[in-house]
């Protein structure tokens, strides 16, 4: 084992070697301080170093396809609903089974990236997603549209989320949030990319081509994603898939249920922001409209703070929506909803891996966040197709739910903060 006066040189990669009975060997990069205790795998944890940001790099780029990926079927739901002649709830069944079986399959990817199969569970669902995106491409009829994107692509994604999350959770302590947030930002990365991809290459070389170009950007994404991702924790032995314990915990499970609400009318922007967009004055509508992010990095409020704020600005968010009337007015909101959207999603993350002591559970508990969560989204972006359908086309009904349902999870994840800390301003 490497002695206190060796960790404290700043810089110096070290090979620190715990007792069998912790299961752990750590590669790390120390900067600074005092020695970690030994066999506290949260306390070795590097913070910081070419290795532990390389996993933030890794976690960015899968993100953006793991994550931003689905946000492109804003183009698909506009183009599918003009070439196949169907209802816009019939269509949103494909993109929210996609995300659906995204948020289920986390469940085993929390538990397979524990067990020290991170690397092999994104290789496996890179596969599945490549191969589902070129078999949309060729897909004329709604069932292998169904089949190729909805469920190929979902179980694609699902096994690519998780691994990189309980990864990049473990190589940082004090600056995990941060270094979660600028990971999950990679949902914004790919809801640029990959809707301007194919939105922007649509009238010049055909739906089929554009969905091959998108495909061949996700293949150069996956491929570097892969390379750098690297594990720091040793595998832990006997990993379920659900941790039943964790629901004796009052502030996890009042975070699950604000969660749900959160993301049951996450998608409706994603999915129908393109289609209303048509519903404004103007001639032609072909500019790309999708969505920017940012990241709440404020350490002085802390992620569980943060999440709160955030989620709570994307309901004022859509609240709006209902009184954009012109273009101006929706690239604006397009804009809002992009920073609101996309800050709630990262600040998630930290929040729940801040929940969470032990960062060998960290997969384990956020997996099964999504496997609750994985029947909101499949509900989601229907109930909202189902509300513009009933009302004639019009949106105003769908925004007041969608704005309403994140209201609700406000409320419920300011109870669930009040059992973690009851004093208004403590961080958390």
């Amino acid at each position: 084992m490497s002695s206190p006066k060796d960790l404290e040189k700043k810089n110096e990669f070290t090979v620190s070697v715990v007792p069998l009975s912790q299961s752990q060997v750590s590669l790390s990069s120390v900067e600074s301080g005092t020695p970690p205790a030994p066999g506290n795998a949260e306390d070795e944890a590097p913070d910081g170093g070419w290795m532990a940001w390389r996993q933030v790099i890794a976690g960015h780029f899968i993100n953006a396809i793991s994550c931003g990926y689905s946000a492109t079927f804003g183009i698909y739901q506009l183009y599918y609903t003009e070439a196949l002649n169907l209802p816009a709830a019939q269509i949103a069944w494909i993109g929210s089974f996609q995300i659906f079986l995204n948020s289920l399959v986390c469940l085993a990817g929390g538990s397979l990236s524990d067990a020290g199969y991170a690397r092999h569970c994104v290789w496996a669902g890179s596969l599945c997603v490549l191969i589902g995106t070129f078999m949309t491409s060729i897909a004329t009829e709604y069932y292998q549209i169904f089949l190729a994107q909805g469920v190929l692509q979902g179980l694609g994604l699902g096994l690519m989320f998780m691994p990189s999350t309980s990864v990049v959770s473990s190589y940082f302590k004090r600056k995990r949030s941060i270094a979660l947030t600028i990971a999950s930002a990679g949902t914004g990365t790919g809801s640029i990319v990959f809707p301007a991809t194919v939105q922007f290459l649509i009238p010049k070389i055909g739906f089929a081509w554009a969905v091959r170009c998108s495909g061949f950007v996700a293949v150069v994404i996956c491929v570097i994603g892969c390379i750098l991702l690297k594990p720091r924790l040793a595998p832990r032995k006997g990993v379920a898939i659900v941790e039943l314990k964790a629901f004796k915990e009052v502030p996890y499970v009042l975070f699950a249920v604000g969660t749900w609400f959160f993301y049951w009318a996450l998608y409706f922007g994603f999915f129908y922001i393109n289609s209303f967009a048509l519903t404004l004055p103007g001639n032609v509508f072909t500019p790309y409209l999708h969505v920017f992010i940012g990241w709440i990095a404020d350490n002085h409020l802390g992620p569980f703070n943060t999440y709160i704020l955030s989620v709570a600005s994307l309901a004022v968010t859509l609240f709006a929506w209902t009184g954009v009337t012109n273009l101006p007015g929706m690239y604006v909101w397009a804009v809002a909803f992009g920073i609101t959207n996309g800050a709630a999603q990262a600040a998630y993350v930290g929040a729940i891996a801040g929940l969470t002591k032990d960062p060998k559970r960290i997969g384990v508990r956020i997996g099964m966040i999504f496997g609750i969560i994985s029947f909101a989204v499949l509900a989601g972006p229907p109930t909202a197709g189902s509300i513009i359908d009933s009302t004639g086309g019009t949106y105003r009904w769908a925004q007041v739910w969608g704005g309403s349902v994140e209201l609700l999870a406000v409320v419920v994840l300011c109870v669930g903060r009040w059992f973690v800390a009851r004093d208004l301003w403590v961080v958390v």
